[in-house]
């Protein structure tokens, strides 16, 4: 896949984010952990984003491909994770599948205000 927008991604189904915990680090000022479930429904895209702080990404269930700009796409199944470092471009997510759902935890480290945690570009 190209680090283009991909035809057709516009009509494809999109994630949805449930946060489920943001809490202030004590020892880091002026940061929070926020922890969020990313459900991808089959065929779901995530179209070129950024994230306001580091993430790690790990994946629950199914199979999820990402790509970040310098880098090639990865294909993620459950129980493994990436990494991406604070104002990296995340170029695109999507489920690898078609037919099944795709579920992942995201956890942010970020600004104390646990404001917008995707910012599309």
């Amino acid at each position: 896949m190209s680090n283009t927008a991909e035809p057709g991604a516009s009509a494809r189904p999109k994630t949805s984010t449930r946060i489920v915990a943001c809490t202030s680090l004590p020892d880091v000022e002026g940061k929070s952990i926020t922890t969020a479930f990313v459900h991808f429904p089959p065929n779901a895209f995530t179209p070129e984003h950024q994230h306001p702080g580091s993430v790690t990404a790990y994946v629950l269930d199914g199979t999820i491909r990402s790509r970040l700009a310098g880098e090639s796409t990865g294909t993620y199944a459950a129980g493994e994770t990436w990494f991406e470092p604070p104002g990296a471009i995340h170029l695109f997510a999507e489920n690898a599948s078609s037919t099944k759902t795709a579920d992942l935890l995201a956890i942010f480290i970020a600004d104390d205000n646990c404001g917008p945690l995707t910012i599309f570009r």
